[in-house]
């Protein structure tokens, strides 16, 4: 039985949801755009990036931090002029996509690794770039294996990324200065069956898990256990926990992912459905 409904369908592939003032904010990679909607499906493209956009966040000024993914590089929106906020292509060794901003405006930007559509049955581990609000580059943890959605907990002091190749969550300690230390494995995905794409952190410290290559979300506790789950009505590959109490779920959903087919059809959906536990932490 499916658990959601549509509130706006028509996009190529969705990715980076986001609230942020009262909307959701996404990545529409193959419409090479930026979009805003609100819970009355009423969807507006407001920035377009032509490499491809991906993670999405917000500096403590209320800029907009978007990630571009081909040319691999972080932009800075400030709600008119878009311009380069760093490169990490020195970095990173495929595209880049997912991303959190921290309180301070520090990024935490991941890369595929590898060229996995041409090349599926040879991961390469990838690095998780930190870019300071200056805009300087680092590596903040290396030999991630495709390093995807990334939460920080309320407190700031812990980042949890999820592995999509690794089949985990994995966890740091964020240092005062931003750097990250104590990797641990947050949860274990490997006996469930997930690949972990997106992700959403909860008031309860549960995570919700976009699964890639299935309809649904899954509500993971610390340790793997999985806790709950919401069947789409597409394979789903992000979400978002938002809306006025938080409680909404939104699931960035399509029929494929390859370039090729999401592409050519705008078959992708924001899908939504109303959950027990409200938003806590970034993004």
């Amino acid at each position: 039985m499916v658990d959601t409904r549509v509130l706006v369908d028509g996009l190529h592939f969705g990715e980076g949801p986001r609230w942020h003032d009262d909307r959701l904010w996404y990545s529409d990679m193959y419409d090479h755009a930026v979009h805003a909607v609100d819970l009355d499906g009423n969807d507006e493209r407001v920035l377009e990036v032509p490499q491809q956009p991906s993670g999405l966040g917000w500096m403590p000024d209320g800029s907009m931090l978007v990630v571009s993914m081909l040319d691999r590089k972080l932009l800075r929106w400030d709600g008119s002029t878009l311009g380069e906020h760093a490169d990490l292509s020195g970095h990173a060794t495929h595209h880049c996509n997912d991303m959190v901003v921290d309180s301070d405006g520090r990024a935490y930007v991941g890369n595929f690794g590898w060229d996995y559509e041409t090349e599926p049955g040879s991961p390469v581990g990838a690095v998780l770039c930190r870019v300071d609000p200056d805009g300087r580059v680092s590596v903040a943890a290396d030999d991630l294996m495709f390093p995807n959605g990334t939460v920080i907990t309320p407190d700031g002091r812990t980042l949890i990324v999820g592995e999509s190749y690794g089949a985990r969550l994995t966890a740091f300690d964020v240092d005062a200065d931003g750097g990250l230390s104590n990797r641990r494995v947050w949860a274990d995905l490997s006996g469930a069956g997930i690949t972990a794409d997106g992700i959403a952190l909860d008031a309860e410290g549960c995570i919700w898990v976009a699964t890639a290559f299935a309809p649904r979300c899954v509500r993971v506790a610390e340790g793997g256990e999985v806790v709950g789950e919401v069947t789409t009505q597409k394979t789903t590959y992000a979400c978002m926990l938002g809306g006025p109490d938080g409680r909404t779920l939104f699931a960035m959903t399509a029929p494929h992912a390859e370039h090729d087919k999401a592409g050519a059809v705008r078959e992708g959906s924001v899908e939504i459905t109303e959950v027990d536990v409200p938003h806590a932490g970034l993004p």
